[in-house]
């Protein structure tokens, strides 16, 4: 039970500090908020191959997809914050106290997507008044599948960053892998609208099956294979990201 409780300890210690620095949390929904409220309408239209006769149809696509972008994003970035602990000298003084290690990073991992499923939460409850209808038992699975995947990305970007240990080599690196990583998603538009030589290459990407998943659930259809599909690729990663990023916590921080 330890472990629990210590993961509890620095999850709350980090949820604290998100509370006394709200300004994080606006500049992270915004840009999200601009591309649902000035992007998403123009996609009726363009949806229209896959079915969407109206704007409910289109923000069903269109908003599973957004979530994905917000998580991924977000959570590739979020090893500058543990960076910024390791210079200060936080982590080391965590590390002389009897608490356990993985909870160190875990807690952190966790406090982020806490925050990122708020986001994604509040985008949801947006889209609402253009249309969006979801039934609330697939809502609460494609919850769950982007908080795995937030939980993925959080654990990989701590791993990277004390492998590289600068920001400013962090932030270039993290940009060079996360666009690719969006776009072969599928996150703008379906890569279903897509050529066949990019839909080879996109299924290489975890993230282009979880973002099918996802929609999926939007649909309302948790009998689609693209969703356990989705949900297995990404608790597999999730369980080796996890791993990997506490093992390089316990070598590399003294």
């Amino acid at each position: 039970m330890k472990p629990f409780r210590d993961t509890w300890l620095v999850f709350q210690r980090q949820m604290l500090l998100v509370r006394r620095t709200p300004i994080r949390l606006v500049i992270g929904i915004t840009q999200p908020i601009a591309y649902l409220l000035l992007f998403a309408p123009l996609l009726k239209p363009a949806l229209a191959p896959m079915g969407a006769t109206s704007y409910a149809d289109a923000y069903r696509i269109y908003v599973p997809g957004l979530l994905v972008v917000l998580v991924l994003l977000s959570g590739l970035f979020t090893g500058f914050g543990l960076l910024a602990e390791l210079r200060a000298g936080i982590i080391e003084r965590s590390r002389v106290t009897p608490m356990s290690r993985f909870a160190l990073l875990l807690g952190r991992a966790l406090s982020e997507v806490a925050t990122l499923m708020g986001q994604a939460v509040l985008i949801t409850l947006l889209a609402i008044p253009f249309g969006l209808t979801v039934s609330i038992g697939p809502l609460l699975l494609a919850y769950l599948m982007l908080a795995l995947m937030g939980l993925m990305a959080s654990a990989l970007s701590y791993a990277v960053a004390l492998v590289i240990r600068s920001p400013a080599a962090l932030g270039p690196l993290m940009n060079t892998v996360s666009q690719p990583l969006a776009l072969l998603s599928g996150v703008l538009l379906p890569l279903a609208l897509a050529p066949h030589w990019l839909v080879s290459i996109a299924r290489w990407n975890p993230f282009y099956w979880a973002t099918n998943g996802t929609r999926a659930l939007f649909a309302g259809h948790v009998d689609d294979p693209s969703v356990w599909q989705g949900m297995l690729v990404i608790i597999v990663l999730t369980v080796l990201a996890v791993l990997w990023s506490t093992r390089l916590f316990a070598q590399r921080v003294r």
